[in-house]
């Protein structure tokens, strides 16, 4: 069950958010193999936000995962998602961070 959580320092007030909600939601379903109604997104705007020393639109992201994360679908998830911020948001790929966490990865199996 992916969860995507979103902040970003733009005001989403004119801002069809619905539109990222979807695109968001089925670009990580595809990427890490999910159902889309496992996917769950969160998105916070005017988020107080300073990259690289400035205020300009930025975005930070973490993405929580069980299963299905690997070094290639990292990939694939930081070039969906700042696809998806830059086209809705104005935020530019090169100021958008995103944080992937797999919930199972060192997890011991038990044996019960």
């Amino acid at each position: 069950m992916p969860c995507v959580d979103i902040s970003t320092n733009v005001s989403l007030e004119a801002v069809d958010t619905d539109l990222i909600f979807s695109q968001t939601t089925k670009a990580v379903a595809s990427i890490i193999g999910k159902p889309e109604t496992f996917v769950m997104v969160l998105l916070k705007g005017s988020v107080a936000i300073s990259f690289g020393g400035n205020k300009e639109p930025a975005a930070f992201a973490e993405v929580a995962s069980m299963g299905g994360i690997n070094s290639a679908v990292k990939k694939q998830l930081i070039a969906a998602i700042g696809t998806i911020l830059q086209d809705n948001l104005c935020v530019p790929r090169s100021r958008f961070f995103l944080k992937v966490f797999d919930t199972t990865a060192g997890r011991v199996p038990s044996k019960i």
